[in-house]
């Protein structure tokens, strides 16, 4: 077993990996950016080297600094969580060449599979089902109104390097074959480095189901099981569970031998995830990740099995110490994904500091968090910062579980995704588990969300006093009353206020209005700007796409008006309330 490794990821994930380590008796190095040099993540490992400024450009995406800090600090392996770099060939040769330890796949399994053009080419040949889709690269827009008229819209526009709901797009009909082909094309360079797109047909509604498998180096090979990734916004997922409450026990064995025959296919050889959608009984091959998941904590509350420190031992050499008899379910597990966003305003990034933050406790109440006390949330990277994980005899205590968990988490300062997901636990379809990856779009206007109200908490409009909410205790005859008080960033009290009423979502338009200009609502880079000088322009239309915390947001007008100033170009980075364009 190594004595020493390097994580090159930050955050929870990173915290995750350092606390496996551990418990296994293994010392940990840490990497952080100046935005994380208070980080919960630097301050547990065993070690912490500084990498560079906020931008993850510099940081941790600059492989040269992180083989240079496992170097100077003695480790003997380096092992990259997920996101960032962890399905880099690149990263993982550079990372043998030097001498250490790649925990995870082989280079060559993390190209194949990385590329969704040559993995579907070898998942057909090992006869894993799949959805009708094109063998190669499609080169334009016109390619992809072809292959629809053979199978019909919709139809989805895939970067063949993408992952994580990046460089996915849906054609609704030809006109929108343009805009997909585009936009899956442009994020397959920005977040790949690969512009190569293909095409396959876009079911209109499957669940969306993974099962989670191991491969040691010895050839020996068992898959975890299935977790239910349906619940999703932008084709990234907000909560998941196991087991899928759509898959009975036949169907798991088909689809666990169906990814077990895909992990050897490609001689993979640690923790990997084999995505597939499901529909009308039929589930077909969707991709391989080639890593450890975000939602890997269901599978291990359900099996009992460590899946960070099995992938550790793996890379270690070690044989894998249960076979598929060994492998066993029990109960139910949930997980809920706690990101930095508005869930009221169309899941708006909200990035900022957290000024109050308290986890649930309890039986059968889990947090992975990067967070432990109040702290900052960065506007660089992912808004995830923390996830629920609850488990339960069955279905139906795992939800009266995470409804009280629910209830005990308490953060204040910025918006996040717990008042969705307290909405989701009051909706029928979800609580039968009838839902498919069109929930959020099909059911999001009937949920209750409880809006944030703190002004500004995801940027606002210059001028626009911040109110912070503060929870005191008051008693009143005896009986005890939690109120919220707000107060400016002056300290001024406002009124004391009782916890908002729940209201149904208002559609977030993405900009503010201010004397002419739109103006950002938050920090991010400008996509691309949709606009130019003299142009005539509708209210509620988008004017240019702003990226923050990973997700392009459309920003659009308000009112109609004729475009008299351009003021961004692509690529510039703006701050919340910068104007964007001027109207007149």
């Amino acid at each position: 077993m190594f004595e020493k490794v390097l994580i090159a990821n930050r955050g929870e994930i990173a915290v995750r990996i350092i606390r496996a380590l551990k418990e296994m008796g293994v010392a940990s190095v840490a990497v952080y950016s100046d935005a994380d040099r208070e980080s919960l993540h630097a301050r547990l490992a065993d070690e912490a080297y500084h990498v560079g400024p906020a931008p993850a450009t510099e940081s941790y995406l600059d492989i040269g600094k992180l083989i240079g800090v496992a170097q100077r600090s003695g480790a003997e392996a380096v092992h990259p969580g997920y996101g960032f770099l962890a399905e880099s060939a690149p990263f993982a040769r550079a990372v043998e060449e030097a001498g250490l330890v790649w925990i995870g796949p082989h280079p060559m399994a993390i190209e194949v599979m990385g590329s969704k053009v040559e993995s579907r080419r070898i998942m057909a040949k090992a006869e894993v089902p799949m959805v009708p889709g094109t063998k190669e690269p499609v080169d334009s827009a016109d390619e992809v109104r072809n292959f629809a008229g053979e199978h019909g819209y919709p139809v989805a526009v895939k970067a063949s390097a993408g992952g994580g709901g990046k460089g996915f797009a849906v054609a609704e009909d030809g006109e929108g074959a343009a805009t997909a082909f585009e936009r899956a094309s442009r994020e397959g360079v920005a977040y790949f480095g690969d512009g190569s797109v293909y095409t396959e047909k876009y079911l209109s509604g499957p669940r969306h189901v993974e099962i989670q498998v191991v491969r040691d180096k010895h050839g020996n090979a068992v898959h975890l099981g299935e977790r239910d990734c349906s619940i999703q916004r932008r084709h990234q997922k907000l909560l998941e569970e196991s087991p899928s409450p759509a898959i009975d026990p036949a169907m798991r064995e088909a689809m666990g031998e169906a990814a077990i025959g895909a992990a050897e296919a490609v001689g993979y050889d640690n923790v990997g995830t084999v995505e597939f959608l499901v529909q009308d009984d039929e589930f077909y091959f969707l991709e391989m990740n080639t890593r450890v998941q975000v939602e890997h904590p269901v599978t291990e509350e359900v099996t009992g099995i460590d899946i960070v420190q099995t992938g550790i031992r793996v890379a270690a050499g070690e044989e894998l110490p249960f076979t598929q008899e060994d492998v066993g379910w029990r109960g139910h597990a949930i997980e809920v994904r706690l990101n930095a966003e508005d869930a009221a305003n169309d899941f708006v990034p909200s990035p900022g500091t957290v000024t109050a933050y308290e986890e649930p406790g309890g039986p059968g109440v889990r947090v992975d968090s990067a967070l432990r006390e109040p702290g900052v949330v960065p506007e660089y990277y992912d808004p995830l910062f923390a996830k629920l994980i609850v488990r339960g005899a069955d279905r139906e205590d795992a939800l009266r579980r995470l409804r009280r968990a629910l209830g005990e988490f308490r953060i204040e300062g910025i918006a996040t995704t717990l008042p969705f997901f307290e909405a989701l636990l009051d909706d029928e379809v979800f609580v039968k588990g009838a839902y498919t990856t069109g929930f959020v779009a099909e059911r999001m206007g009937g949920l209750k969300i409880e809006a944030h109200q703190a002004e500004g908490a995801g940027g606002g409009s210059p001028g626009t006093s911040r109110k912070e909410p503060r929870e005191v205790e008051v008693e009143v005859n005896g009986k005890l009353f939690r109120v919220k008080v707000y107060a400016d960033q002056e300290g001024r009290s406002q009124e004391a206020k009782a916890p908002p009423s729940r209201r149904g979502r208002e559609k977030g338009r993405g900009a503010a209005a201010t004397e002419g200009a739109v103006v950002a609502p938050m920090q991010g880079t400008i996509v691309k700007v949709l606009v130019e000088e003299g142009q005539e322009v509708a209210a509620d239309e988008a004017v240019c796409i702003l990226e923050a915390m990973k997700m392009e947001s459309e920003i659009r007008v308000k009112s109609a008006g004729t475009v008299s100033e351009v003021l961004v170009e692509a690529g510039k980075t703006v701050r919340s309330g910068d104007p964007l364009i001027a109207l007149e």
